[in-house]
C-alpha cells in the first residue's frame, strides 16, 4: 500500500474504473450466456443444475481476476509477496477480528435473532447445529451461504478495494463508490425475474429491482468499511453469509404472524408462522403483544449497540486504510 506521503498513484483512475467494470461483467454476463445458467419460464434460477453450473463460472471468473489483480499490484506497485496478500486481506488473519466484525454484524439483527432464537424456538437447532446442517445440505443453502458470500467478497472487495487504495482515492469515497459496482451486479435480477416471470408488468420488476439495488449497496458499504478497518476478507465473507441468512428485518407487523421478507441480497421467502410440518421451528402459540414489543425495544437496541460499537469493533493492527 502506498504511503500517504506519495502523490503520484500506482494505477490511473481509468485503469481501476476499467478493471473494476471488466471484472463486474466477468461475474455476471456467464449466467446469461449459457443455457445451462440462463434462466427461463421452465428453468428456475433454483433449480440444482443452474446453481451449480453458475457456481463453476463464478468461481473461473475469480481466480482469472484474482490473478490479474496479482498481476496488476506487483508489476505497477512492486510489493513483496506478503504485501500483496496483505492488500487483498488474505493474509495475516486475525481470528480476533473477525469474531469483533461478527458480532458487530449480529448487534445489527437482535431484533431477528430474537425472533428466529425465542419466539420460533430456533435455538434448540443451533445448539445441535442441525440448523447449519440443513442450511448447507441444499444447493440454494450452498449459493446463498457459501458460494455466494465469498466469490461476491472476493471480487467487490478483495480485489477492487486494493486497486482503488493504488489510484490514491481516498477511504470515504472507496467506501462510498466500489459497492456501487456490487450494487449494480445484482440489477441483473430483474432481467432474470423477467424471464421467469414473463407475464409481469414492467413496474413492479423495476421497483424490486431499485430494492434490491438500494440493500446492496448499503451492505456493500458496510462490508468495504469493515474490509478497509479489518483488512479481512474473512471478517466480511462471514457478515455477508449472516445477513443473507438473517434476511431484511421485520419493520412492521406482530411476530409469530405471516411476514414475507426479500432480503440479504437472495431471493427467498421468511415465513414466521404457518410452517408447512417438519419444515423447521415454529412460533409459540398465542403469542401476546408482549412478544412483539420485545422484539422491536431488541431490534431498537441493536441498532444503537451497531452504531456505537462500529469503530472500536473494527479497529485492527491490519487495517489497510484510515477511515475517518
Amino acid at each position: 500500500m502506498p504511503s500517504e506521503k506519495e502523490h503520484t498513484p500506482v494505477l490511473s483512475s481509468t485503469t481501476v474504473a476499467a478493471l473494476s467494470i471488466t471484472y463486474t461483467l466477468l461475474y455476471v454476463l456467464p449466467f446469461y450466456l449459457s443455457p445451462t445458467t440462463r434462466p427461463s419460464p421452465t428453468l428456475s434460477r433454483d433449480a440444482p443444475s443452474v446453481i451449480r453450473a453458475r457456481i463453476r463460472f463464478v468461481t473461473v471468473s475469480g481466480i482469472l481476476s484474482s490473478l490479474t489483480t496479482i498481476y496488476v499490484i506487483s508489476t505497477y506497485a512492486h510489493p513483496p509477496p506478503a504485501e500483496v496478500l496483505r492488500l487483498l486481506g488474505w493474509y495475516p488473519i486475525s481470528i480476533l477480528d473477525v469474531a469483533k466484525a461478527f458480532l458487530l454484524t449480529a448487534l445489527l439483527f437482535a431484533g431477528p435473532l430474537f425472533e428466529k432464537g425465542i419466539v420460533q424456538s430456533g435455538w434448540r437447532e443451533w445448539i445441535r447445529g442441525r440448523s447449519l446442517h440443513e442450511s448447507l445440505s441444499s444447493w440454494i443453502g450452498w449459493r446463498n451461504y457459501v458460494a455466494g458470500p465469498a466469490t461476491e467478497e472476493l471480487t467487490f472487495r478483495s480485489l477492487l478495494i486494493p486497486l482503488h487504495l493504488l489510484c490514491l482515492l481516498s477511504p470515504v469515497k472507496i467506501i462510498f463508490l466500489t459497492p456501487l459496482y456490487f450494487g449494480i451486479a445484482h440489477v441483473h435480477h430483474a432481467y432474470e425475474f423477467n424471464l421467469t416471470h414473463p407475464h409481469t408488468r414492467l413496474l413492479p420488476i423495476l421497483v424490486r429491482s431499485l430494492l434490491q439495488f438500494a440493500y446492496t449497496t448499503l451492505f456493500g458499504w458496510y462490508a468495504t468499511f469493515v474490509f478497509l478497518r479489518t483488512g479481512s476478507v474473512i471478517a466480511v465473507v462471514l457478515a455477508h453469509a449472516f445477513c443473507n441468512w438473517c434476511g431484511l428485518p421485520r419493520l412492521w407487523g406482530r411476530v409469530g404472524h405471516d411476514l414475507e421478507v426479500v432480503g440479504g441480497g437472495e431471493e427467498r421467502v421468511k415465513v414466521d408462522a404457518g410452517r408447512a410440518k417438519g419444515a423447521g421451528p415454529t412460533p409459540r402459540r398465542g403469542l401476546g403483544i408482549g412478544w412483539t414489543v420485545t422484539y422491536y425495544v431488541m431490534l431498537v437496541a441493536g441498532v444503537m449497540a451497531f452504531q456505537r460499537g462500529l469503530w472500536p469493533l473494527t479497529e485492527s493492527k491490519g487495517a489497510l486504510a484510515r477511515v475517518g
